[in-house]
C-alpha cells in the first residue's frame, strides 16, 4: 500500500502547455464511488490500471494501483458504465517546476471548461513553489475529486473568496 499526497488547485491559464514535458490521454470510470473506498479503471495512452483509494484525510489517503491488460480495461469501462457513473475523458500535461512534477488535467466533453492541477508531495506540509498558471487551491473541496464529477456532471461553481 502506498500513501499518496495530493494537492489540488484550479489552472487560471494555458501557460502549463509551453513546460510541458510530456502529454497523456485518459479515459477513466469508477466501479465504486463511494467516498470510504473508490475503485478506478483508468486507461491512460494504451497502459491500465485498478486502482482502489480510501477517503481522504486531509490530503492524504491509501491508494493501492495495479496494472491490467488493456483489452480488459476497455472492456470494462464499455461493459461496467451506468447512468450514475459516466466515463471522464481529459488530457493530462506533465509540468517540472522547481523539483516538483504537476499534472495538469483539461477534462473533455460534459465538463469541457475545467483544468485542474495537481502536485503529489513526500509530507503533507511540505512547501512548494507555485507556478504562475496556478489558481486558488480545491484540495479540501470534494466537489473537484473525480469521483464526484463523474456523478454530477457539471463544473462546480468556484468560490474566490
Amino acid at each position: 500500500m502506498a500513501k499518496e499526497i495530493e494537492r489540488k488547485f484550479i489552472v487560471k491559464n494555458t501557460d502549463y502547455i509551453d513546460m510541458a514535458v510530456s502529454c497523456h490521454k485518459i479515459r477513466q470510470g469508477y466501479l465504486s464511488t463511494n467516498p470510504q473506498s473508490t475503485v478506478r479503471i483508468r486507461v491512460i495512452d494504451n497502459l491500465a490500471f485498478l486502482t482502489v483509494k480510501s477517503k481522504n484525510i486531509g490530503a492524504t489517503r491509501n491508494e493501492w494501483e495495479y496494472c491490467i491488460p488493456e483489452k480488459d480495461a476497455v472492456e470494462i469501462l464499455e461493459k461496467c458504465s451506468s447512468e450514475e457513473c459516466w466515463q471522464i475523458e481529459k488530457t493530462r500535461y506533465i509540468v517540472p517546476y522547481r523539483g516538483h512534477t504537476w499534472e495538469i488535467d483539461v477534462f473533455h466533453g460534459i465538463l469541457q471548461g475545467l483544468t485542474v492541477a495537481e502536485i503529489e508531495l513526500t509530507e503533507e506540509f511540505e512547501r512548494f513553489e507555485k507556478p504562475e498558471f496556478i489558481g486558488i487551491e480545491v484540495t479540501d473541496d470534494p466537489r473537484f475529486y473525480n469521483s464526484s464529477l463523474i456523478k454530477s456532471k457539471s463544473i462546480p461553481k468556484i468560490n474566490e473568496e
